[in-house]
């Protein structure tokens, strides 16, 4: 089933709600993957399905709701997808940039929650410390959503698990090979991964592992579902994975650390890296890529790579998970 643009509908939208109801999550805000439980996530996939295969249904869904966005840290695919996609719904969608004055620098988080929660039916928050998401969503009674923190980034790991499941068919058994600096986008994959039955490994070096307590929760979740979720060091790893998955090595807003640029010279993704993993195997990166340091070009740029359907993907199971947090019943 394609992805690509060209095969979605370009029908100007019609005002329709989603047939027969959209069911309610179980969680009230989504601050990490693990706010979710299976079921919600099989019921934001089904909803993504629908609309990655026609992008204007359920439009108007969202008619008359208003979204705030507040966001701490640039981003390209974050914000378009935030703004096109609900807009697409009928959503009114308003951004923040808090890039010079974070949230709670001019007035406390409790208050700007407080404020919001009488204008906004959501709230859609791009941090640095994953404590304001926390704060915010302790004090607004409408939904937080977390755009990414420096603990997780649920909704790129949500649309990369929902591209692999349109891509390969299937997310429980994948083994999913996660190489360089184990960072938010490493620690929702786990997480993710992990509940649904996949196995998920992170690679790279002892200083670049991921947060011990983000990993024993996924190995939890992992003993429940059949699924797999490690850390190491060693690239023999990646033999044998389905997926094979880059990011950059210093974090954004992260120190730029020259010895950690060292240290990770020797998990670049290249050729000879993915010729270890099946024939078939995709590459993966959350994006923005920087080429010849975290992946070479041959690779990015090559016909493993679907980088492009994870970036479209973010605006289908964002806009899912708005319309059954804001729809469901």
């Amino acid at each position: 089933m394609s992805n690509s643009p060209s095969d979605a509908s370009t029908t100007a939208p019609t005002a329709t709600r989603p047939k027969g109801g959209l069911g309610r999550l179980s969680t009230g805000d989504v601050l990490s993957v693990a706010d979710l439980s299976t079921g919600d996530i099989d019921a934001v996939f089904s909803t993504a399905d629908t609309l990655a295969d026609d992008r204007w249904s359920f439009g108007g869904a969202l008619d008359r709701r208003s979204i705030v966005m507040l966001f701490e840290k640039p981003s390209l695919r974050t914000r378009v997808t935030f703004e096109v996609g609900p807009a697409r719904l009928g959503a009114h969608v308003m951004y923040f940039d808090h890039s010079k004055q974070r949230i709670g620098e001019r007035e406390p988080v409790l208050d700007y929650a407080k404020n919001l929660e009488r204008w906004a039916d959501a709230i859609v928050a791009r941090t640095y410390s994953h404590r304001t998401l926390v704060e915010l969503a302790e004090h607004a009674s409408v939904p937080v959503v977390n755009a990414l923190s420096d603990l997780e980034h649920p909704c790129q790991a949500l649309a990369d698990f929902f591209t692999l499941r349109r891509r390969l068919g299937r997310v429980a058994g994948l083994r999913l090979a996660y190489v360089g600096d184990g960072n938010n986008v490493c620690h929702s994959l786990l997480l993710l991964g992990a509940a649904l039955g996949a196995h998920v490994t992170a690679i790279g070096p002892d200083r670049c592992a991921p947060d011990a307590r983000v990993l024993e929760r996924a190995q939890r979740l992992a003993a429940a579902s059949g699924g797999g979720a490690c850390a190491t060091t060693d690239l023999d790893a990646i033999d044998g994975a389905d997926a094979v998955y880059a990011d950059t090595w210093v974090s954004m807003g992260a120190h730029d650390s020259e010895s950690q640029r060292a240290a990770l010279e020797a998990y670049q993704v290249d050729a000879a890296m993915m010729a270890r993993a099946t024939s078939d195997a995709v590459f993966m990166h959350c994006l923005p890529a920087h080429r010849g340091e975290e992946v070479t070009p041959e690779v990015i740029d090559g016909p493993a790579s679907i980088v492009y359907d994870q970036a479209e993907n973010r605006m289908h199971v964002q806009n899912a998970l708005l319309a059954h947090l804001l729809l469901g019943t």
